[in-house]
């Protein structure tokens, strides 16, 4: 296959084009600083816990459900810090929002609508960010309150108080992260929500590395073993590169016209589908979901006994990493927001139109109808392989975590995560490096007209 010009000349970049962009730099020293921002966040605790209690406390139930979220808050809910409840939030609010969009067409109207509707639609996202964040915030701040370890109880001044403040904090760290996000969007590189996620992950990669080292020494794995894991850590990140990458072109091809005495168009170009259309979302959205227990323990937490209880506690028992009942979840879960999440941002019967409006066609397809028809039936089977890949890449890894206690951030969850958005943070300094020199080419060509 011939090589673009895109790919010649990411080919010969170099440090040196990335100092001249100065642009570019401002964006990435200000994504820079808001990600360090975040880090200091992530260790300003909520007032009123004893941390040498919590932290005794964490470390008897951080191979469950604790052990994602607290990976996900960037080990911010192992601290109990302000930051606890990370953007998990905002993302269970944006998935009520776009399965709603789908489902009521007032909000599909509000979609169609351009900027102004995209605006409407956030705006609703945050206030379901703010309503979910006070429900996991007192759920939360229950579940601390009937906490105890050898020494105590893990909240020094139990009470409606320290629910209040607890709650209200959270909410507030939550919300500011929310903000923090769409500013590195808009004024940095990248998603903002991905990279506060990914800084976490990595953030806590050396202690994953250090703590599944310290395992190979006290013998609980053997050194062989630990080779092994390395090596499948490696190969699935060679995977994931290699499948976030695999897309399917189709070529589409334009007639030719003819104005006054020359031809234009006639020429072919390429649609490319990816492999994986939806990202990081499925694995990051079937989290959230599998969360929610998380939140209704904290208010069953106390209750005593009762049948509600129990099952609370059950599910809770079964939701642990390694089990079946987890696995089958978060492997449908993975797979019906590739579905779901691909069929959010890839229109078919839209694509087509655009299609026909331009002249373009496929070959050997009628324009329109049956063009949005081929296209929803390559894309089916493109998502069916890629939700395939993502639920045994996510789900493979669980069997190591829940049987050998290795770290989270080893799993195959976080690895997803960590590859996936380098992914696209080098696509975009790519693209801001393509500008920046196309813009420089530009003005030379001016300049040298002038001196003409």
């Amino acid at each position: 296959m011939a090589t673009s010009a895109a790919e010649r000349l990411a080919a010969n970049m170099n440090f040196g084009m990335l100092a001249k962009a100065t642009d570019l730099k401002k964006r990435l020293l200000f994504v820079l600083g808001a990600l360090i921002v975040y880090r200091i966040g992530t260790y300003i605790p909520i007032p009123g816990i004893d941390p040498h209690i919590l932290a005794e406390i964490y470390a008897k139930q951080q191979g469950g459900m604790f052990g994602v979220f607290n990976m996900l808050a960037g080990g911010a809910f192992q601290r109990m810090t302000i930051f606890a409840l990370a953007v998990m939030p905002y993302i269970s609010a944006s998935i009520i929002v776009s399965i709603l969009t789908v489902a009521m067409p007032q909000l599909a109207a509000l979609k169609k609508e351009g900027d102004a509707g995209r605006r409407k639609i956030n705006q609703y996202t945050r206030y379901g960010t703010i309503a979910l964040a006070i429900f996991q915030g007192y759920g939360i701040s229950a579940m601390l309150e009937n906490m105890t370890g050898a020494h105590g109880s893990a909240v020094m001044d139990p009470g409606l108080f320290f629910r209040f403040t607890t709650t209200v904090t959270l909410t507030g760290g939550t919300m500011f992260l929310v903000w923090l996000g769409e500013q590195i969007t808009a004024r940095g590189i990248g998603n903002g929500n991905s990279l506060i996620i990914f800084t976490g992950i990595i953030a806590n990669l050396p202690n994953a590395v250090g703590r599944t080292l310290e395992l190979g020494r006290t013998g609980v794995i053997s050194t062989p073993f630990i080779f092994l894991i390395i090596a499948i850590v490696l190969g699935l990140v060679a995977f994931i590169v290699f499948m976030e990458r695999a897309q399917r072109r189709i070529i589409i091809q334009y007639p030719k016209r003819q104005v006054g005495n020359k031809m234009f168009g006639g020429e072919a170009t390429h649609m490319p589908l990816k492999l994986n259309t939806s990202g990081v979302i499925p694995p990051i959205f079937a989290s959230s979901i599998l969360l929610l227990p998380v939140t209704i323990a904290g208010f069953s937490a106390g209750s005593g006994g009762g049948l509600f209880h129990s099952v609370i506690q059950g599910l809770g028992t079964y939701l642990a990493h390694g089990q079946p009942l987890y696995i089958a979840l978060y492997v449908a879960l993975i797979i019906f927001f590739s579905f779901f999440y691909t069929s959010v941002v890839f229109n078919p019967a839209e694509t087509a139109d655009n299609l026909k409006k331009n002249g373009g066609f496929i070959a050997g397809i009628r324009p329109g109808q049956q063009t949005a028809e081929y296209l929803d039936y390559v894309l089916t089977r493109l998502t069916a392989v890629g939700a395939l890949y993502i639920a045994l890449v996510c789900a493979m890894p669980e069997l190591f975590v829940a049987k050998y206690s290795v770290p989270f951030q080893l799993g195959g969850t976080g690895l997803m995560i960590v590859v996936n958005v380098t992914i696209d943070f080098v696509t975009q300094v790519q693209s801001h490096l393509f500008a920046h020199q196309y813009e420089g080419l530009i003005k030379k060509a001016k300049l040298k007209g002038k001196l003409k």
